[in-house]
């Protein structure tokens, strides 16, 4: 028996005395944290904001096994937040999708949550009506029938494991209504609280053909953002989430087969979240350490070229930087990019490393 086959459904209950320390500490650390980046200024806020909602896009999608692009969704989050910056890219429409719903979500998380914005979020997630090879619904409801029920499963064909059945689809507009009128009520528990709730709700009513884990999470980063009462995200839920995607599905299925009182979900998802903000530490080290080279005089001059080869090393360059990538990725000649690494290097922000072999390579001047 699943938890929304039982009689008090959705009643659900936990223990207080447990919650309300788990979610003190976090509250203190979401504080924190806001309270520093309120005294880094607009810009840096700005920087960290690309960054975190980077890492939800990308870390929210690989949760359910697809890779995108990292260029293209920074990209595509610059550009609709109209952030200048440099070497940005096209990005395909199954990322610009993903990354609409999650700017909707973060950035209007005031507006009232209705079912004709879940429709919205689930077409941008899909926009040729198709998940894979498979025909899907999109701007309705899953109307699968009673005999073939929608089963979360994962393992081979034949073997799969069933981890968790949903409401039969003539239930859904029924759920669905009730879902949208407790969580567009005011207030009457504390927004982290009620994204953890909101996450689990969602994911166990699974109202769509796919892409419920995915509009789960922005749920949660929904309510997470009006618990900041800011559109600013400094903290990625999604990366934790990642980072731990086992524990993820299997506190999932064991609240899914287990009772309305739902203490141990909460203190797995207040602890992820809690874990979540502490990990802001790397992101913000890294967003001060572009800051910082970037305030160097040297960098006011160069061209476009340069500054989108510097961010690419600022954010962490795959392999060894060469003259022949540089020369690729800026889609000039070898010859231009030999002279735009001798310049930078002239300018003090570039050296070649030490490290042997056929081609020089060469790493950032850190001062």
């Amino acid at each position: 028996m699943y938890i929304h086959q039982l009689r008090n459904w959705p009643q659900f209950q936990w223990d207080n005395d447990v919650i309300t320390s788990l979610l003190a500490e976090v509250r203190h650390r979401q504080g924190r944290l806001l309270g520093r980046m309120e005294g880094l200024g607009f810009h840096l806020q700005e920087e960290a904001t690309l960054q975190t909602l980077t890492l939800d896009v990308l870390k929210s999608s690989e949760i359910e096994g697809e890779v995108l692009n990292p260029d293209q969704v920074r990209s595509s989050i610059a550009r609709r937040l109209g952030m200048d910056i440099a070497g940005l890219v096209p990005a395909d429409r199954n990322v610009e999708g993903v990354v609409e719903m999650m700017l909707d979500a973060t950035q209007r998380y005031s507006a009232t949550l209705t079912q004709d914005r879940l429709f919205g979020w689930h077409a941008a997630l899909f926009p040729t009506g198709h998940s894979g090879i498979h025909k899907i619904v999109v701007g309705g409801w899953r109307n699968n029938v009673k005999e073939d029920p929608m089963q979360v499963v994962s393992g081979p064909m034949g073997r799969e494991t069933v981890h968790f059945q949903a409401p039969d689809s003539d239930r859904l507009q029924h759920e669905i209504n009730a879902f949208l009128k407790w969580l567009n009520s005011p207030e009457k528990i504390d927004p982290v609280l009620k994204a953890a709730i909101a996450h689990l709700w969602f994911v166990t009513i699974h109202p769509f053909d796919d892409g419920n884990g995915r509009i789960a999470r922005a749920l949660a980063d929904m309510l997470l953002a009006r618990a900041d009462e800011s559109n600013k995200r400094f903290y990625s839920m999604s990366m934790q989430i990642r980072a731990e995607r086992k524990t993820y599905y299997d506190i999932l299925e064991e609240t899914q087969k287990g009772t309305l009182n739902i203490t141990e979900w909460l203190q797995w998802f207040l602890a992820c979240l809690n874990r979540a903000i502490a990990a802001t530490d790397n992101t913000l080290a890294a967003v001060m350490r572009k800051a910082k080279f970037r305030e160097r005089p040297a960098t006011q001059t160069i061209n476009d070229r340069q500054k989108l080869m510097l961010n690419k090393l600022l954010d962490g360059f795959e392999g060894k930087l060469i003259s022949s990538k540089w020369a690729k990725i800026t889609k000039v000649s070898q010859d231009t990019a030999v002279r735009d690494i001798q310049d930078l290097i002239e300018r003090g922000l570039l050296i070649r490393e030490d490290a042997g072999g056929r081609s020089t390579s060469y790493i950032l001047k850190e001062e």
